[in-house]
């Protein structure tokens, strides 16, 4: 039993310490080009132009069809047109090929918003591996300004608060 006890809280140690990874409030995003799907289409993603048309809430998921990665995503979906009448742009980022993310963006996002495959240097770039699970990424979301700095980071594995945090943000932005 005390042994059991040793492992959850390790386990809990690495989770929070994982979530803690993130870049920080006013650092400059890192710029990136990478290939995404939306509503089953495949077409290049550059960041840059993105923040173009307005802030980014650009959120990171470990593995597209788990159960949390799903859900999060059909809510990000149910929100989109929140998001689009605070000016932003959601895009879902995983390190999953881009081959599951384009059945992923039109089954789980219902075709409403870009989901993009995170490579080695957009992982590393921003601090979002799941170092308990080499080739994935942690659950961060970022709403990145139109600056191209970080405005926003809520970095949970837990998916129950990303939208709603996020959206919160876009609007209070908005508002300023």
């Amino acid at each position: 039993m005390k042994r059991l006890s040793l492992l959850l809280a390790a386990a809990a140690t690495l989770m929070s310490s994982n979530a803690m990874a993130a870049l920080a409030i006013g650092t400059k995003a890192p710029d990136f080009t990478t290939r995404g799907a939306q509503a089953g289409k495949t077409f290049t993603l550059t960041l840059s132009h993105q923040l173009k048309r307005g802030p980014v809430v650009l959120y990171f998921f470990p593995k597209a069809f788990t159960p949390g990665c799903s859900a999060e995503a059909r809510e990000f979906a149910e929100n989109i047109d929140k998001f689009k009448a605070a000016g932003a742009t959601v895009i879902g980022m995983s390190a999953d090929p881009v081959d599951d993310l384009v059945a992923f963006s039109t089954k789980e996002c219902a075709g409403k918003f870009a989901v993009a495959s995170a490579g080695p240097a957009i992982v590393t770039g921003y601090d979002v591996a799941l170092k308990m699970r080499p080739g994935m990424t942690d659950r961060t979301s970022y709403v990145i300004a139109p600056s191209g700095r970080v405005a926003f980071v809520h970095s949970e594995m837990n998916y129950a608060e990303h939208v709603k945090s996020t959206l919160a943000a876009v609007q209070a932005m908005k508002g300023k």
